[in-house]
């Protein structure tokens, strides 16, 4: 077992674990939890947010709501949804997770079942520190078409073409819109408050668009 403690976030590492292992782990812990796990390869990670961490995961999904808003298009949120592939024996926990252009079909769903049902539209990954687990193999897998990661400084946006992500430079669900520049809000944040800042942003989106159509 080997520990890492970040400013943001703790990740340990639990090694030669069978997958049926992590699925009794992933029952025997429940839901009520404020870690988050993942499984790949007989590796399971277990990452516990810290305020940094959460705070700007918090922020990043305030944010989403609000393109949905603006770009008016329905959202289901479904945070950090627990993501796991029997036939593949991968798992995964974003910290959050949006149906949007699949909205309408898993609306009324209390429950998601990958194999059968579409996957999260939108899932989104702070790390602070980078993973142990590679999560664009781990979320590609799953098909999941759009991927965001934060580094903290940096928000990379990620595209399923052909079975793996490319990285892109404009969120393809929320074109025109620079979806890169989400950090400096995050910032920005951290001086004038949450709802300043997300008042900002909508002006912002808002102007975006304005743009986009002279």
């Amino acid at each position: 077992m080997v520990t890492t403690a970040p400013l943001a976030e703790t990740r340990t590492l639990l090694q030669n674990i069978s997958w049926q292992t992590f699925k009794t782990m992933l029952a025997e812990m429940g839901d009520e939890r404020n870690s988050r796990l993942a499984y790949d390869n007989g590796i399971v990670e277990i990452m516990t947010p810290l305020m940094p961490h959460e705070n700007s995961n918090r922020i990043i999904e305030g944010f989403v709501l609000v393109l949905c808003e603006e770009f008016d298009l329905e959202v289901k949120s479904t945070g950090s949804l627990t993501l796991t592939r029997d036939d593949l024996e991968h798992g995964g926990e974003p910290d959050s997770s949006f149906y949007i252009q699949n909205e309408s079909i898993v609306r009324d769903f209390e429950n998601i079942n990958l194999e059968t049902d579409p996957p999260p539209d939108l899932v989104v990954e702070v790390e602070y520190s980078r993973s142990k687990i590679d999560k664009l193999s781990l979320y590609a897998s799953m098909k999941i078409p759009e991927f965001w990661r934060y580094n903290g400084t940096v928000l990379r946006i990620y595209t399923l073409n052909n079975g793996q992500y490319t990285p892109v430079e404009t969120s393809p669900t929320f074109a025109p819109v620079p979806i890169s520049e989400i950090p400096r809000f995050i910032q920005e944040s951290r001086k004038v408050g949450q709802l300043a800042t997300k008042r900002a942003f909508r002006s912002w989106v808002r102007q975006s668009l304005e743009n986009k159509e002279v």
